[in-house]
């Protein structure tokens, strides 16, 4: 097993290189042009030119963070290589001892925003490895090179005027590193985020997320709390579907109780009845149908709502199950070659050919893709769980 922070130091010097890359020389005059607007735009807004020149003057595009962009671990790993790769023994080991050594100031933050600190610490640990990995690129230059990519333009254009609110205000530097995103802190805030939902937690005046627990902590469960967070509730199991389940009802976008899904034949993992409570829940197949089956409650589209990834939401309930009594998953692991961005564009462009609209391929198994996914699967008479792998590849050809 490969040791975490050795990975984790490796990566950040790894990115270090890249900060400075960057784009063909056309691409970087339309990204001159395109900041000039934006500027422009900033100080309209009421930006001001100090923190204008500070942050703006003498940018380039940084061609590492668009690379980045279309390699994201959720769209370009299988599940069981993106869950492995994320919660072993030694971060389990290693969030329990914080959680142990930190327990009265989670005490507080409990008490305050009815937020587990199990999970508090599960956030930590997968955004950061606690804190030791926090970003190594410059937040503003990130940002500009993502709003002024076409992909999330709009996405990223409100998080870069939130970052320079911000630090107009002062409340960060103008210098501040970030993950390539422009995700900031131990949990890793988008500057929106920041701006909304951070809570200066130890009273010093500041909103401090890279040095001071009690803001990290604080901040993170006032997020959670207010984007709906259910006190005393867990995130969801893993669960036991019967022979011939029909795959329509997984996803989230259906809805049943507890009893109704009992009723359909779930059951927990080891066959037992599902507890009774009054709880809605939703039945996801983040690995397709040969992998483990989940059923989901209010939480686990909270933790949606901070990474709209479902194996990411999995990783953070299931490394929080881990830190207080949970074991391994039970579902067998199976061995699956992760699709690559120019297989995925393939399946989309066959897709697309043959009348399942996916819309612009763009080599990431969105929503929109995997419906297609599941159209097509149906009409060919195989388990339609819209998932993509090999073995759809080549039925598509």
């Amino acid at each position: 097993m490969i040791d975490k922070k050795s990975f984790l130091k490796a990566g950040a010097l790894a990115a270090s290189l890249w900060v400075g890359a960057t784009l063909p020389a056309q691409a970087e005059v339309d990204y001159q042009s395109w900041l000039n607007d934006f500027r422009n735009t900033a100080a309209r807004a009421g930006i001001s030119k100090n923190t204008l020149d500070n942050t703006l003057n003498g940018l380039v595009p940084n061609k590492r963070v668009l690379e980045l962009d279309r390699r994201q671990p959720e769209f370009s790993l299988t599940f069981w290589k993106y869950l492995n790769g994320r919660i072993s023994e030694k971060r389990i080991q290693r969030g329990r001892d914080l959680l142990k050594k930190h327990a009265a100031l989670f005490k507080k933050v409990h008490d305050k925003y009815g937020v587990q600190p199990r999970f508090l610490v599960a956030f930590w640990g997968l955004e950061t490895n606690f804190g030791d990995y926090t970003g190594v690129f410059p937040l503003i230059q990130s940002l500009t090179t993502l709003a002024h990519d076409e992909r999330r333009s709009e996405f990223f254009t409100k998080q870069l005027m939130s970052a320079l609110q911000v630090m107009d205000r002062g409340d960060i530097p103008f210098d501040v590193k970030a993950s390539w995103a422009g995700a900031m802190g131990f949990c890793q805030f988008m500057p929106t985020t920041y701006q909304a939902y951070a809570v200066d937690g130890d009273g010093d005046g500041k909103r401090d997320m890279w040095k001071s627990l009690p803001d990290v902590f604080y901040s993170a469960a006032n997020f959670l709390s207010q984007s709906g967070w259910q006190a005393g509730e867990t995130w969801g199991r893993e669960v036991k579907l019967p022979d011939g389940f029909n795959l329509d009802l997984t996803g989230l976008g259906t809805k049943k109780n507890l009893a109704q899904w009992a009723k359909l034949g779930v059951t927990k993992i080891d066959g037992g009845a599902l507890p009774v409570a009054d709880m809605q829940a939703s039945v996801i197949l983040p690995g397709g149908y040969r992998g483990p089956a989940f059923l989901v409650y209010e939480n686990f589209r909270t933790i949606l709502d901070w990474n709209r990834s479902n194996f990411y939401a999995v990783a953070v309930g299931h490394l929080a199950d881990r830190l207080v009594w949970g074991g391994p998953l039970q579902t067998p692991q199976i061995e699956e070659t992760p699709l690559s961005r120019a297989q995925m564009l393939q399946i989309q462009a066959r897709l697309n050919d043959l009348g399942y609209d996916v819309g612009k391929p763009d080599g990431i198994a969105g929503s929109r893709t995997r419906k297609a996914i599941k159209a097509f699967q149906k009409s060919k008479g195989i388990p339609a769980d819209g998932y993509p792998s090999i073995e759809l590849l080549d039925l598509l050809k």
